[in-house]
């Protein structure tokens, strides 16, 4: 016995118009139930540690604003929250669905990939694709036949908490940025005496210009004749002048200090520094051999 085929006649690999009205009931749906997110592509930059399997130097320059439905309506999945013995973790996960047809046509891309972003407006919050469902049961599986492009309208993206590791996400959405760029570790420059005024995100550097700077980072705020807090550095900031790549402000420099206070809400870097210091009241380093009796 086969299916009926007043209700069936569905081609192999063409498309139909009741499949297109599905589709096109779906993407309204989600458009009315759902949240605007922004969705971030990753780039690699072309250098991949092939090693250790990892991009080194990953960055997030593009921002593209999409519809999605979020899946947990009653909160996060996941781990959650607790302590270990490494401190403090956010181990969040959540799922979300995306029109196929929508998320093409707004980034340019077949799929969203894994390791790429998404930052929650709502939330404040940014999330990492981990993996991307496209025949399950919130993708619709193969619903009226299975016609062009698999005739699947919905991917189903599994998300984690994103951890921060200083990657570079600068798209140029001010709602995005402004919520990353607390997060970078920070440089405190001490300052002596000069003239003009940082302005946030310029480029600071040292050097003839700062296409040949020995070093240069990105202003997070400025004390005038006190300080600058800068983030991003690239290079190492000695004594001598330093200039704003816009402002032309121009300071002299006397000493720079890499554990600044930050705001880690990610990771907490500044540990490192507690933990040296904390260290240095438990270990006599002055000992040939701390460790044992010989």
């Amino acid at each position: 016995m086969s299916t009926n085929q007043y209700f069936n006649p569905f081609p192999a690999r063409q498309i139909t118009n009741e499949q297109l009205l599905v589709e096109d009931l779906v993407i309204e749906a989600m458009q009315i139930y759902g949240m605007d997110i922004w969705y971030l592509p990753r780039e690699t930059r072309n250098q991949v540690d092939y090693l250790f399997g990892e991009d080194t130097l990953k960055q997030y320059i593009k921002a593209y604003s999409i519809e999605m439905y979020l899946e947990n309506i009653q909160g996060m999945e996941g781990e959650g929250d607790y302590v270990s013995k490494f401190g403090f973790e956010i181990r969040d996960e959540v799922n979300y669905l995306v029109s196929r047809r929508r998320f093409a046509a707004t980034t340019g891309q077949l799929r969203p990939n894994e390791g790429d972003l998404i930052y929650v407006p709502l939330s404040s919050s940014f999330f990492e694709v981990t993996f991307v469902e496209h025949e399950n049961d919130q993708a619709m599986y193969y619903t009226l036949g299975r016609g062009r492009d698999a005739n699947v309208y919905v991917f189903a993206l599994k998300l984690k908490k994103f951890v921060f590791s200083n990657e570079i996400i600068q798209t140029g959405v001010a709602e995005v940025d402004n919520d990353i760029r607390d997060h970078y570790p920070r440089t405190r420059i001490t300052l002596t005496s000069g003239s003009g005024t940082f302005t946030a995100d310029e480029i600071v550097y040292q050097g003839s210009n700062v296409s040949y700077a020995t070093a240069q980072a990105l202003v997070h705020s400025f004390t005038p004749n006190t300080h600058i807090d800068v983030y991003r550095v690239q290079g190492t900031f000695n004594s001598g002048t330093v200039t704003g790549n816009t402002s032309n402000a121009n300071w002299t420099l006397t000493t720079s200090d890499d554990t600044a206070t930050m705001n880690a809400a990610f990771e907490d870097i500044y540990d490192n520094a507690r933990i040296e210091a904390g260290s240095d009241g438990i270990l006599d380093f002055s000992e040939t051999n701390p460790f044992g009796e010989a």
